[in-house]
């Protein structure tokens, strides 16, 4: 057959299967790890920005894994790159405006609103 593989085709292919399925595993247990054991836990206990970059920049090592190995990206064209970089983009300004959404200085007038019962200003004392 001319178009048939090879078993040293497979055998290279599992061996990348294994190393991707190991790294997904330890990438995962760190991840898990960050919330849960105290020695993984960057700056103050509990959660904090630099807990958070990190496991984001896990999730994205594992995204990128899955994406290219298992899903066959890394044999595309130039314009799947491109609708993938498209596609960051657009993900990036999207939680761009969901953090910005948390200094907006509507949100603290409502709450001063339901605070005050309305009054936005200290009622004047009248003297009678």
């Amino acid at each position: 057959m001319a178009g048939s593989t090879t078993s040293t085709d497979f055998t290279k292919e599992k061996s990348a299967y294994k190393v991707v399925m190991w790294s997904l595993f330890v990438c995962t247990f760190i991840t898990l790890g960050l919330g849960k054991l105290d020695f993984l836990d960057f700056g103050p206990p509990g959660a904090d920005w630099v807990d958070i970059l990190v496991g984001i920049s896990l999730a994205g090592v594992k995204a990128s894994l899955v994406s290219l190995i298992f899903m066959h990206l890394n044999h595309e064209k130039g314009l799947i790159y491109k609708m993938l970089l498209f596609t960051l983009a657009f993900f990036i300004s999207l939680m761009g405006l969901t953090l910005f959404a948390g200094s907006d200085p509507i949100v603290e007038q409502y709450e001063t609103l339901q605070t005050t019962k309305g009054n936005l200003t200290e009622t004047p004392v009248t003297n009678d």
